[in-house]
């Protein structure tokens, strides 16, 4: 099999500054952009876990066959930490990382306190 370089792929980790609390604790909310992300990047769901905690908060973790995304809420401090790692071996989903997660802050009418890419 003659193979193109291989490179991992990207990882954005990004923490962001939310005002609308109400997007910090709507798990089914996330759920649902998440799945809409998921069909118009092509990108295959192996899984995913959801567990909304007491104060409303929740963590949700996405395992997918490219690799995962992964989220967790701060409602309380009106902030939350999202990170989206995709790879393949047979193309660079560099681009992919970059509009899904534009798609995300977009969702959360968010801004971006800290924003971190590591080329895997």
């Amino acid at each position: 099999m003659d193979l193109p370089p291989y490179s991992p792929g990207l990882h954005k980790l990004v923490t962001l500054h939310v005002d609308q609390t109400l997007k910090l604790t709507s798990s089914k909310g996330f759920v649902a952009v998440t799945n809409s992300i998921l069909e118009k990047y092509e990108l295959e769901k192996v899984g995913a876990v959801v567990h909304d905690f007491e104060n409303d908060s929740f963590t949700i973790s996405y395992c997918l066959k490219e690799s995962h995304i992964c989220i967790h809420t701060w409602p309380e401090y009106n902030q939350l930490t999202l990170d989206v790692y995709l790879c393949n071996y047979l193309q660079d989903n560099a681009h992919k990382v970059r509009a899904v997660m534009a798609d995300y802050v977009a969702y959360f009418e968010a801004e971006i306190i800290k924003d971190f890419e590591i080329n895997r």
